[in-house]
């Protein structure tokens, strides 16, 4: 390890005050520093689910805040991207849209990259990194022939865009597990056995085809159980931008209530590996360093399991392991693509309608809901944040918002794409057609 400390910029935050202290914040954790302004500068959104719910995936707000603070800092709009990955169970073109985040790239007229279509291109791993790859903890006997990465990552920036939650395979997820998407192919759930380990390699080769590496992690409203979607929002008020994504990952985990390098297994190895710096003592808190020493006294991803994650933990870890996890690297894996959004979007989100509503009450909720009324003009770089977050939704509007049958038709059109673009499906139509 360094005999430098490591930064985590941390900062209580609300409404009327939340873009100014997105630019405060960036700067304190020395953003500029770390991303070279002559560089593309990719902004990598958390998608956890296509639905909103809150806690799961990058929040508008924040994606905002950061937005913002590029431009007010001098970097050039036209060399920021926001990308988007997907997997063959969230819908990343419905989630930038329900989630909001497309409101805000397209106000800001950024480019907006969705990494698994025809135009991107994606080339062979020794190709971008070469001999690193002989240091990966685990992809090398996970992939034995190799995977594939996004070219344009190389030499570009990349500000990672996570929230504050746990995790069912990783007990959190935050910076390092944002890159788990963008980096690796359409078959990286042959990793979940070695996620940990995975974790770790994909940090290595970020360190080496990127120009900078950071990470804004929004934790306004944080996510405890069974994540990244099947959640317990918490209105905690944090903001949270670190250069080291390890030492971000590891403040988050201990105001979750976790000790990063006891409970936390990618942090440990990360840290190990001098990667960064996984230990709380080490790492400089700069901004409301009060904030630092709160425990949520989070209960994490496995005290109330569901049904599906408890299956995934038998599956990858468990009884279920050697019966049932070989089926998941060969033509008959969509059968847990299509068991993960029957159990996700067909019965727990519409069983858990409550806590929605809560949260769409809340300030942070109101925001949300009225996003499109009361988003300021992306030229006003002054604005410290929302003066007004609009009313509360009405019953009706909840209703209208919640509404079963919409969200039935939705999640049927989801159910047909994720067989359709099934990547097990898409090989086999290629290899017939050649």
């Amino acid at each position: 390890m360094s005999a430098m400390k490591s930064t985590v910029a941390i900062l209580r935050t609300k409404p009327a005050t939340v873009l100014r202290d997105y630019h405060r914040l960036l700067n304190l954790a020395g953003y500029q520093q770390v991303l070279p302004k002559d560089a593309t500068t990719l902004l990598k959104i958390n998608l956890s689910w296509h639905f909103f719910y809150p806690g799961c995936s990058t929040t508008p707000w924040q994606l905002e805040g950061v937005i913002r603070s590029l431009k007010a800092d001098g970097f050039d709009p036209a060399k920021l991207q926001a990308c988007h990955n997907r997997t063959v169970v969230i819908d990343s073109r419905l989630g930038e849209r329900e989630n909001k985040q497309l409101n805000v790239v397209a106000a800001h007229g950024l480019s907006n990259c969705h990494l698994y279509e025809p135009e991107v291109e994606w080339i062979h791993i020794r190709e971008a990194v070469g001999d690193l790859a002989d240091k990966f903890l685990c992809l090398n006997r996970v992939y034995p022939k190799g995977f594939l990465i996004p070219r344009h990552f190389l030499g570009a920036n990349i500000i990672h865009l996570p929230t504050v939650k746990t995790h069912v395979f990783t007990t959190v997820t935050g910076a390092m597990k944002n890159a788990f998407g963008g980096l690796l192919n359409e078959r990286r759930h042959w990793t979940h056995p070695v996620i940990h380990e995975t974790l770790v390699d994909l940090l290595r080769i970020q360190q080496k085809i990127h120009r900078g590496v950071f990470a804004v992690m929004d934790g306004t409203l944080a996510g405890d159980g069974p994540g990244p979607r099947c959640l317990t929002p918490y209105a905690k008020n944090v903001i949270l931008a670190s250069a080291d994504q390890v030492a971000i990952d590891a403040v988050a985990a201990k105001l979750m209530g976790f000790d990063p390098l006891r409970d936390i297994k990618f942090i440990r190895l990360a840290h190990e590996q001098g990667l960064g710096c996984g230990d709380p003592r080490l790492i400089e808190i700069a901004g409301d360093s009060d904030v630092a020493n709160e425990n949520w006294y989070f209960t994490g991803p496995f005290h109330q399991m569901t049904f599906a994650s408890r299956m995934q933990h038998r599956i990858y870890w468990g009884a279920l392991k050697k019966p049932v996890e070989w089926s998941l690297k060969t033509v008959l894996a969509p059968w847990a693509y299509l068991a993960s959004v029957l159990y996700h979007d067909f019965f727990w989100y519409p069983r858990h309608g409550e806590l929605l509503r809560q949260a769409l009450r809340s300030d942070w909720g109101r925001l949300f809901y009225n996003w499109e009324q009361v988003a300021i003009p992306p030229a006003d770089l002054s604005a410290p944040g929302f003066a007004s977050v609009g009313p509360a939704p009405s019953v009706y509007d909840l209703r209208q918002l919640l509404n079963r049958r919409r969200h039935y038709v939705q999640a049927v059109k989801i159910l047909g794409k994720s067989l359709r673009e099934a990547p097990e499906f898409a090989s086999r139509r290629r290899q017939l057609k050649h």
